[in-house]
This record gives structure tokens, C-alpha cells and sequence, in this order.
């Protein structure tokens, strides 16, 4: 039922990011504003780590401002501010830790833990800086459909073992198809797309299957929210990388 849950939030999301890329300018900001929330107050109880509060608010707005750089940032270089904001959010994180004071429960994994939260957050400023690139103009929505399907693949109630090459497959198969309908990127370069999408998708499920115990509401938006923000990163270098 986690899986089954978290996966149809990050279809939602997933919606959400590809229908703001046809929309003005401004919708993709504000969906990375709300995208970076929502993974701030998640992810804290996902981890089931202490000081919840403090280390939402770190994670949210190195998400937000890693947003609006990217969204406002002159080009070609859309992301060159966000390895600040991901610094500072984890200089951040270090300092929450040092003033909760010594001999505090799960220290070691509150740090790693919100560490990576900081980086899920601020990655997804990759999917405004697709948008703005003027490179594969269709790159977005060719991701979103390879992610939509490894995600999918995700719902079904199988082992891991099972759904995981079958999902990297399908997300494999379904990117060059929608390259060549909707784009004219490259079948190779399309099946990378649809390849590393899936496998980062569903190395998630793993996370979410091996997690013991109930999920509460804020657990499942943020886990289910992350993954699918993150990977925009993956989409905008994949495209100014590789095929453009």
C-alpha cells in the first residue's frame, strides 16, 4: 500500500511538472516553490528523524531559492546558483545538529538523511532549466512520459526483483517511442533518457519497500514528490549534454 500510494502522488507530480512546462513562465516557478515545500515537510518524517520542524524549513528553502535561481538565472547558465544553495543548505543541516547539542538520538542519520533531502529538493530546479533551455523543446515532456511508466511499472504489487528490470525496460522502451512522435530526438539518445529515468525511479521503491512501519500523510506527499522532482536535473543535463 506505500508503494502503491507514494507512486500515485509522484504521477500527480509528474502531471503537474509536464503541464507547467506548457504554461507560462511563471507556473514552473511557483510548482517548484510548492514541489520544494512539500519535500521539506515530508521527507523529515519519511526519515523518522528528529527536530522535524528546523530541518523542513532547511530543506524547503534551499529548494525554493535553487527554484527561482534557476528560473531567473541569465543564460546558458540556468543552474550555476544551485550548488550554493545546496551547500548552504547543508552547512545548515550540520549547524541544526551542533545546536541540538551532544548525545542526541540518531544523529548520524539525521545528518546523512536531511543531507540528501537538501539535494532531492534543489536537483529539481533541473526540470525549469529544461524549460528555458532552448535545446530539444519537447525533452520535458518525453521524460515525463519515461518516468510516468516507470513509475507505473512501480504500482504493481511484485518483488523488487521483478519490478525493477521491467520497469527500467518498459521507461526504456516508451522514451524513443515518444522521441519520435512528438520530437526528433535520437532513438539512442531517447532510450538513455527513458533508462536512467526508470532506474532512478524505482531505486526509490526499493527505499520506500525497505522502510519499516506505517507512513503518515506528510511521509507519503514527500516521498512521493522527491524522486519525481529530483530527476529534472537528469532531464536538463541528459539534454544539453547528450543530445543538443
Amino acid at each position: 500500500m506505500k508503494s502503491w500510494s507514494i507512486g500515485v502522488v509522484g504521477l500527480v507530480t509528474l502531471a503537474v511538472i509536464v503541464a507547467g512546462s506548457y504554461a507560462p513562465a511563471g507556473v514552473m516557478t511557483g510548482v517548484g516553490i510548492v514541489a520544494a515545500a512539500v519535500i521539506g515537510i515530508g521527507w523529515p518524517h519519511f526519515l523518522a528523524v528528529p527536530a522535524k520542524k528546523t530541518l523542513a524549513t532547511v530543506i524547503a528553502l534551499s529548494g525554493m531559492g535553487s527554484a527561482v535561481a534557476a528560473a531567473y538565472a541569465p543564460a546558458p547558465g540556468f543552474l550555476d546558483y544551485v550548488p550554493a544553495f545546496i551547500a548552504a543548505g547543508v552547512i545548515a543541516v550540520f549547524v541544526v545538529q551542533l545546536v541540538r547539542g551532544t548525545g542526541q538520538a540518531q544523529r548520524l542519520e539525521s545528518t546523512l538523511g536531511s543531507c540528501a533531502g537538501v539535494l532531492l529538493s534543489c536537483l529539481g530546479a533541473g526540470w525549469i532549466a529544461s524549460v528555458r533551455f532552448n535545446g530539444v523543446q519537447e525533452m520535458v515532456l518525453v521524460a515525463g512520459l519515461s518516468a510516468g511508466v516507470a513509475l507505473l511499472a512501480g504500482l504493481l504489487r511484485w518483488p523488487d526483483r521483478i519490478v525493477a528490470p521491467l520497469g527500467i525496460a518498459a521507461a526504456g522502451l516508451v522514451a524513443p517511442l515518444a522521441g519520435l512522435v512528438f520530437s526528433t530526438i535520437s532513438v539512442p539518445a531517447a532510450a538513455v533518457v527513458g533508462v536512467v529515468m526508470g532506474s532512478v525511479l524505482l531505486s526509490f521503491r526499493r527505499m520506500v519497500t525497505l522502510r519499516p512501519g506505517r507512513l503518515n500523510l506528510p511521509a507519503v506527499l514527500g516521498m512521493g514528490v522527491a524522486p519525481v522532482w529530483a530527476v529534472g536535473s537528469l532531464c536538463y543535463f541528459i539534454d544539453k549534454l547528450l543530445i543538443y
